[in-house]
């Protein structure tokens, strides 16, 4: 059966294989194949502590290859990480256990990102490498390095394969991120069979283009040459790092070695009784694991608690010596910074002019930025048109990791899952820039975001036909309805400088949602009506003078300055209306029955919704009896205020939709 380190392995194999297999669902190959790589990174090279899972210096561990989930979750349990039994390992993939499908962030102590969508935990890794770069910055002094870890990633060539691993780790080389390490299980096999069908190049010569160190580990269960090659990646301080290991997915069941069957079914109960006849298993009972091996893991675990006890003494006398930047330590770390923002008069203030809320929103970032120390960001090549540059706040670099501005390049997919692990690192406030069209780019790891609960702000100007010249390339139209559409997301469209700081304060004190702000390109006035209500997403900004209003006209963004121009002139006709201003259907959604039933009362049954972009959503507001001005298609090359026309997004034609309904 081999020493301690074999057995040790091997005890992930089998918990991994065993609990694939009674869920009868699930991914063996990735668990078989990489064991021996997780384990002597783990065991030996990867300071962590599995008595305080968010201690703030530990090294991370993104297992990329998500679908692999039972290699963590046999390392989270044997390593003792939040009483994760075995019991859980035998609940593999049932209703309310801690070992789903795939990993989850916040519901299993221990993992450190929610990962499934290959390649994204690629990306999230080069986030939290971004992040401890940062942070080391900030505030390591020359005799004390309070920030000093590594980020591990442990993908497959699926995750290769995906475009959005070639975005984050052409950024990260880039960077030079000497503290990013990407494991890369090499087993040359997809789902479909040999990877030779649809996948050649060279992947050390790309990683080498990126300005990666490159190392091969020939043997991927040779722990002693694995390891070799994780201390030559940790010498290397201005060049991440890719090891490609060479695997055998599906390794130790005989008849499943090496082929695409390993990949994502059960062994089957025969194989399951081979693998470990070929292990050398001292039982075939289900999940049985010996006692030393269970030893090996807790004094490796012990050993690791006190290089934790080591750090806490060291932070100690750092706090000691440097008191001020103990303070902004605590200040990066406490979530409830921004609370207080809300009685803040120089934050809501304004000027009294038209202005284009892309343009009150680089306002708001640069007051956040004087407030928020912690606060960080950047546009995917766009930040001129984003407004999103915060002022001799310094640039993310190889050679000025202390910067706030991120420049992201062209890679919207990317830039989102590298923010997305900038805020699972800790310490951070991310938010994150492009034209609101390409949120379709941004969508996926948007996705994510919601999934963790992780609040990062979302920037998207250029909200509508109002991009104009560009044409209906640039014009997004279905991108609200999308985006209003994901689970625990907010989406603001706020129609002047109140509603954008009101949705700016919203994002930057939400504690576990995404917030995302449709900005506007062309001017808009300020108006009279608007106020704090907007953190509400739905209330009345120009009321009727009747207790029952004749009608309700509800719109978002540049459009309720629009509206409320229709119900002036339909007080002119004796039509009595009330505006109801929509930045955020999300959160209006979560007001109480009776708020919402003063702002949209069940009796007035005459509804106009005035958006330009799709009318999809609005149903559930409009109801049976109410009509739209909204597009109904995509939109055209032309001045804004030509298309605006052409579109019917006019106070002539919103005044005759609403009599065309009394």
């Amino acid at each position: 059966m081999g020493n301690i380190d074999t057995k040790s392995v091997n005890a992930i194999r089998i918990l991994a294989a065993d609990a694939v297999q009674k869920a009868n669902s699930g991914h063996p190959g990735l668990p078989l194949g990489s064991a021996a790589m997780a384990y002597e990174l783990w065991a030996k090279h990867m300071n962590h502590n599995p008595k305080n899972p968010q201690w703030a210096n530990r090294d991370r561990f993104v297992l990329s290859g998500g679908h692999g989930s039972t290699l963590l979750y046999s390392l989270l349990h044997l390593f003792g990480y939040g009483d994760l039994s075995i019991d859980d390992m035998a609940n593999f993939r049932q209703d309310g256990s801690l070992t789903p499908g795939h990993p989850e962030y916040g519901h299993t102590v221990g993992v450190e990102a929610t990962t499934g969508p290959l390649g994204a935990g690629m990306g999230m890794a080069v986030g939290m490498a971004m992040a401890e770069a940062h942070l080391a910055a900030v505030f390591n002094k020359d005799d004390f390095k309070v920030v000093d870890h590594y980020t591990f990633v442990l993908g497959g060539d699926g995750c290769m394969m995906e475009g959005i691993s070639s975005e984050a780790f052409s950024l990260a080389g880039t960077l030079g991120l000497g503290k990013l390490i990407v494991l890369y299980d090499s087993n040359k096999i997809s789902i479909e069979g040999s990877t030779d069908i649809a996948f050649t190049e060279d992947v050390k010569k790309r990683f080498e283009a990126f300005g990666f160190q490159t190392l091969v580990v020939e043997d991927g269960n040779n722990l002693e040459e694995i390891g070799k090659a994780i201390e030559e990646a940790k010498a290397d301080t201005t060049r991440p790092t890719m090891i490609t290991v060479k695997t055998q997915i599906g390794y130790g069941c005989p008849a499943k070695m090496g082929k695409a069957s390993a990949h994502g079914e059960p062994l089957g109960a025969d194989n399951i009784e081979a693998l470990k006849d070929f292990l050398e298993w001292p039982s075939k009972e289900p999940f049985y694991v010996p006692q030393d091996v269970y030893d090996n893991y807790k004094a490796i675990a012990d050993a690791n608690s006190k290089v934790e006890e080591n750090w806490n003494q060291q932070f100690a006398a750092y706090s000691e010596k440097y008191p001020n930047m103990r303070d902004l330590w605590d200040k990066y770390y406490d979530k409830n910074a921004a609370d207080q923002l809300i009685d803040d008069e120089e934050f809501w203030k304004y000027e009294e002019k038209a202005d284009a809320t892309r343009n009150l929103s680089g306002v708001m970032i640069n007051r956040i930025k004087d407030r928020l120390p912690n606060f960080v960001g950047g546009s995917a090549d766009l930040a001129p048109s984003n407004k999103t540059n915060m002022k001799d706040a310094g640039d993310f670099s190889k050679n000025n990791y202390a910067g706030r501005n991120l420049h992201f390049g062209v890679r919207e997919l990317a830039m989102t899952a590298i923010s997305n692990g900038l805020m699972l690192h800790g310490g951070l406030q991310a938010y994150v820039a492009t034209f609101f069209v390409f949120s379709d780019y941004v969508k996926p790891m948007a996705r994510l975001s919601s999934l963790m609960g992780l609040p990062l702000t979302f920037v998207l100007t250029h909200d509508s036909i109002g991009v104009g010249e560009d044409g209906p390339t640039h014009e997004p139209i279905e991108q609200l309805a999308m985006l209003r559409a994901l689970p625990n997301f907010s989406a603001f469209r706020p129609a002047d400088a109140t509603e954008t700081a009101a949705a700016w304060f919203y994002a930057i004190t939400n504690k576990k949602t995404p917030t995302a702000l449709a900005l506007t390109r062309q001017n808009l006035p300020q108006l009279a009506g608007s106020s704090k209500e907007a953190l509400r997403g739905g209330y009345v900004i120009a009321d009727s003078t009747k207790e029952t209003p004749d009608a309700i006209i509800m719109a978002s963004g540049s459009e309720v300055s629009l509206s409320i121009d229709a119900k002036e002139a339909l007080a002119k006709e004796g039509i009595d209306v009330r505006v109801v201003s929509m930045p955020c259907m999300d959160v209006f959604e979560q007001q109480s029955a009776e708020y919402k039933e003063f702002v949209l009362p069940k009796a007035v049954r005459k509804r106009v919704a005035v958006e330009a972009l799709s009318d999809f959503g609005w149903g559930k507001y409009v109801g049976l009896d109410g009509a739209y001005v909204t597009m109904k298609g995509f939109g055209a090359s032309a001045p804004a205020d030509v298309l605006f026309k052409k579109f019917g997004f006019t106070v002539e034609n919103v005044v005759n939709t609403v009599k065309g309904i009394m």
